[in-house]
């Protein structure tokens, strides 16, 4: 079985941090996240059937 490799720094992973190898590659991982570093493009689908996002016009 080949041992795994921390996804920040390459280095074999810690059981006591796993998937890490430290304390410190844990830490860099969860700024990532709490910054918004790791994040999926979104696409909004504009219909054409959908009513006007903005305020109703007043006549």
């Amino acid at each position: 079985m080949s041992q795994r490799k921390c996804p920040i720094c390459g280095r074999p992973a810690e059981p006591a941090y796993r998937p890490f190898c430290s304390r410190r590659c844990a830490d860099v991982d969860l700024s990532r996240w709490l910054t918004g570093a790791y994040r999926a493009p979104a696409v909004e689908d504009e219909r054409e059937d959908d009513p006007p996002s903005g305020p109703p016009d007043e006549d």
